[in-house]
């Protein structure tokens, strides 16, 4: 179990990596202590989207499947989020609609995904078809404004979004605040511990020769097609799970956390970060989120520009990622420190990145 922890599909490994990982968890779980209650619910909205992030990650990154569908199961999980927990009538079976309501996203994950990986769509045209499935999606709940659009006494109201949900709850104590926080925090542990093992064990490591050479995986003995189908269900329910939790915290949901700017921003944490690395996923996607709320409180417009820009960036300058190229960096400089040779330049993680490329 331990190796599967520590294996060659993630970047840091050993007692230092580890050390510095509980040391983070530590700070994480002693904030609430110091910080006040808005600050708290803050970083809990930041935390709500790092499972869409590592779930994009995880068929990006390690399967090669560029998908711009992550708000299209974020918005099936949240949607069902919140019909079921009207329906269901709140309580305790807030627990059961959230899981339900993932599993439903999982399922038309695994619909769309058989009918694109067995059909061969693949590369560009893969994102493609997530993208127009998101576009249906937001479109089709926009105009659902009127009273005839409902399901059980759900009413999903169009372009003003659902709202009316009980927030998770068990028996009369709501999850809110520091109690939704550190539900955040045990939930990103388990599925980065899940993830890091799931990509280093046999299973990801044909996921990653999928990516590299699918054909030769498959002259290896493998269908590659039930692989890819497994890492974009796994990550398509990591949206979903993002999705039935955005909901459960602000008790709404609108079409525009579906729609194509909505859709763009996964694409945006995951290329900055380091779309080959979990860790690198995760530190830079929470960084961003963060940056990205605080000049949206001046300007959302200056906000957007500033994604964009940082996309181009990465795209031309550190198409692995810059968390990641500096990751690496540290990784290196470390291994030569250790080893008395010169320490390495910008200039050598460069040349490392694009003989990884």
């Amino acid at each position: 179990m331990f190796k599967l922890l520590d294996g060659p599909q993630t970047l840091g490994r050993g007692k230092i990596f580890w050390s510095c990982f509980l040391a983070v968890l530590a700070g994480a779980l002693i904030y609430p202590v110091f910080a006040d209650s808005y600050d708290v619910g803050n970083f809990s909205y930041f935390l709500i989207w790092i499972f869409m992030a590592l779930g994009l990650c995880l068929m990006w990154g390690y399967g090669g499947m560029l998908s711009f569908g992550q708000t299209f199961f974020f918005g099936i999980a949240g949607y069902g989020y919140g019909v079921l927990a009207i329906n269901m009538g709140g309580g305790t079976t807030t627990i059961a609609a959230i899981i339900l309501s993932v599993l439903i996203a999982m399922a038309a994950a695994a619909v769309l995904g058989y009918f694109m990986i067995w059909g061969g769509i693949s590369g560009i045209f893969f994102g493609i078809v997530t993208l127009s499935a998101t576009l249906v999606l937001a479109f089709f709940l926009g105009q659902t404004a009127g009273p005839e659009w409902h399901i059980g006494t759900a009413r999903l109201n169009g372009f003003n979004g659902m709202k009316g949900m009980d927030p998770l709850a068990v028996g009369d104590f709501y999850i809110e605040g520091s109690a939704l926080y550190y539900v955040m925090i045990a939930l990103i542990v388990i599925v980065y511990i899940a993830l890091r093992m799931l990509v280093n064990s046999s299973v990801g490591n044909v996921i990653v020769a999928t990516r590299e050479n699918p054909q030769r995986a498959e002259m290896l003995g493998y269908d590659v097609r039930k692989y890819q189908l497994l890492t974009f269900v796994i990550g398509s329910g990591l949206a979903g799970l993002s999705g039935a939790l955005y909901t459960s915290w602000g008790q709404f949901i609108t079409p525009s956390s579906i729609g194509l700017p909505a859709a763009a921003m996964p694409i945006v944490w995951v290329a900055f970060s380091g779309r080959s690395d979990l860790t690198a996923t995760l530190v830079g996607s929470f960084l961003l989120l963060f940056g990205f709320q605080t000049i949206t409180v001046y300007s959302q417009q200056a906000a957007l520009v500033l994604m964009g820009t940082l996309l181009l960036a990465t795209v031309m300058l550190a198409p692995q990622g810059f968390v990641l190229g500096i990751g690496k960096l540290v990784v290196d400089w470390w291994t030569r420190r250790r080893r008395r040779e010169p320490a390495p330049t910008l200039a050598d993680a460069g040349r490392l990145q694009s003989d990884e490329t």
